[in-house]
C-alpha cells in the first residue's frame, strides 16, 4: 500500500534500530479513511477463504481488524492482554513476552467466541519477534477453529517473527515490508 509507506516515511518516528513508533497512524491517533482502506486491502486477499470470525489483540490491533471484519460482515473478536473483575473464567490462555512493553502477558481469549466451526482470520498491527501472533495461533489452535492466514499492517523482516509464522506453514500477508531503521531512515523491502 503506497499511502501506507508515504504515511510512514511522514509520520513514522525511528527511536532505535528495532523500534519503530507509528503512534500518529496506528497506535494512539487512528485514521479512520486510511484504516478503513487497509480493511478493504486484507478483506480482498482473504475474500475467498470463507473467513467467519476476524481476530485481533488489545489494543492496537483493534481498529484495522475491526475495518477487516466489517468489509467481510462478520463478527471481531479480540485477546484481552489484562484481567479484568469481568473477565469470562472459561477462556484460552497463552502467556506471551511483548516485546514492545518489555513484559509478559497473558493474551485471554473466551471460548464462547470462537469454536470448531469457525475459520478465522488473526489481524495485527505490528510483528516484530512474533510473539503475541504466535500465542494467539496457539489459542486459535487449541480451539480447533480453522486458522486461514494472518493478516500484519506492518511486517519488520529484520526481526524474526513473520518467518516463524511462514515457517510453520501460516499464510502471512503484509501491507508494508519494512528491510531496515537506522541512519538510512526506513528502508522498505519491497
Amino acid at each position: 500500500m503506497e499511502e501506507l509507506k508515504e504515511r510512514i516515511k511522514r509520520e513514522g518516528v525511528i527511536a532505535s534500530q528495532q523500534v519503530l513508533k507509528l503512534d500518529a497512524i496506528l497506535n494512539h491517533q487512528v485514521d479512520p479513511a486510511l484504516t478503513m482502506e487497509m480493511g478493504r486491502t486484507f478483506a480482498a486477499r482473504f475474500a475467498a477463504e470463507g473467513v467467519t470470525k476476524v481476530v485481533t489483540i488489545e489494543s492496537s490491533g483493534i481498529p484495522v481488524a475491526f475495518a477487516v471484519a466489517l468489509e467481510l460482515g462478520v463478527p471481531m473478536i479480540f485477546a484481552r492482554r489484562k484481567k479484568t473483575l469481568l473477565a469470562d473464567p472459561d477462556s484460552y490462555v497463552e502467556r506471551v513476552p511483548s516485546f514492545t512493553k518489555g513484559i509478559v502477558t497473558d493474551l485471554m481469549l473466551p471460548k464462547r467466541f470462537i469454536n470448531t466451526e469457525d475459520k478465522v482470520l488473526l489481524i495485527d498491527d505490528i510483528i516484530a519477534n512474533g510473539d503475541a501472533a504466535r500465542g494467539l495461533v496457539k489459542i486459535i489452535r487449541s480451539s480447533e477453529a480453522t486458522l486461514v492466514g494472518v493478516g500484519i499492517v506492518v511486517e519488520k523482516c529484520f526481526q524474526s517473527g513473520a518467518q516463524s509464522l511462514r515457517d510453520q506453514g501460516i499464510r502471512l500477508e503484509s501491507l508494508v515490508r519494512i528491510q531496515s531503521l537506522g541512519e538510512d531512515g526506513i528502508v522498505f523491502a519491497d
